[in-house]
């Protein structure tokens, strides 16, 4: 996606250890246009999907799956790091580690709004590892429901996640693909 490309470009900076910053416009500020396009790119990659649920992991994703889950007019569920008093009941649970923050969680979505039914279209900011997006794969699967795809706004392709997904059978479908990332510079797979 072009347009994604260039506010990369122009907005985002590349810091030691192959970190990608973009919280001017992606995940902590919010340029909404931006989101708004990307949101309707992935909903003309998976319209015909079926999808009636989008699920990402707390909390950069948030941003853009809230708006994906507007064009697809479902619900948006997300992944809790956290067990907290307000999700009561029965959970489906995984252990995930972030390549962000180097740690592990163990994220969870109630059982009350994941089920068999549901198709989901699982949407995130970033793919690198490819850890959180096989933790939201699992948690589908332990539901008994159908992963129509991943729909992702930044990977990282020099990493293996996506490769490893779409090895295992998986739609991913990423917005801008860095091909590759040093301490000045960085270039998009074509």
């Amino acid at each position: 996606m072009k347009i994604l490309e260039e506010k990369i470009l122009t907005h985002g900076k590349v810091l030691p250890g192959h970190v990608l910053k973009v919280d001017s416009f992606l995940n902590h500020q919010i340029d909404v246009k931006l989101l708004k396009a990307m949101a309707d790119e992935l909903y003309k990659e998976y319209e015909g999907a079926g999808v009636n649920k989008i699920l990402t992991v707390e909390a950069s994703g948030i941003a853009i799956a809230t708006m994906v889950a507007d064009r697809f007019d479902c619900p948006l569920l997300f992944a809790k790091k956290h067990k907290t008093s307000n999700v009561a009941g029965d959970v489906y649970s995984v252990p995930v580690h972030s390549y962000t923050h180097n740690r592990d969680y163990n994220i969870i979505v109630s059982k009350s709004y994941l089920n068999e039914s549901d198709v989901v279209l699982i949407v995130d900011d970033f793919l690198a590892n490819g850890c959180a997006l096989r933790g939201l794969i699992n948690l589908v699967e332990q539901a008994g429901a159908k992963v129509a795809g991943c729909g992702i706004a930044i990977e990282k392709g020099f990493q293996d996640g996506g490769a490893a997904l779409r090895k295992d059978g998986y739609k991913v479908s990423s917005l801008a693909i860095v091909e590759s990332m040093s301490d000045d510079a960085l270039t998009f797979r074509k």
